[in-house]
């Protein structure tokens, strides 16, 4: 007698809804990020999203974004149903050449943009080089 502990349609339909989301637990935020300068700028497309839904988290360096996209309550009868509702979130990995205490945020038509500056300390900076002279016996750095 063969027990089977799985079933592979179970675990199919499983992985399905973490990858594309549900319409109760969407999977999407797209996403673009680019750098301009001293700068890194993040955009979220959020169409339909409240401002007052948006939650912006940052711990160590993980920024967690968060929004909700509420269902509209009514008395009617819905025709189709393609925009993802509910609550959903992204969470991104960053570096620590970003000055994560300096993030500025602004909501704009339905995208979010993020703009986290570049860190001083990761900046290119010139460094002096200085010169070796033996007094007496002391070998001391003299700055050019």
């Amino acid at each position: 007698m063969l027990l089977r502990t799985t079933d592979p349609f179970r675990d199919f339909d499983r992985l399905t809804q973490q990858l594309l989301g549900t319409t109760s637990r969407p999977a999407v935020m797209p996403m673009d990020a680019w750098r301009e300068g001293d700068r890194f700028v993040i955009e979220f497309d959020l169409p339909g999203v409240s401002r007052e839904t948006i939650d912006l988290d940052v711990e160590r360096n993980v920024l967690t974004v968060r929004a909700e996209r509420v269902s509209r309550n009514g008395d009617w009868e819905m025709l189709a149903t393609e925009r993802p509702r509910g609550a959903f979130s992204r969470q991104l990995v960053l570096g620590d050449n970003l000055d994560l205490e300096r993030i500025e945020a602004a909501y704009e038509n339905g995208v979010l943009r993020l703009v986290v500056p570049v860190a001083e300390k990761a900046k290119p900076r010139k460094i002096s080089i200085g010169g070796a002279e033996t007094v007496e016996g002391r070998t001391e750095a003299i700055t050019a």
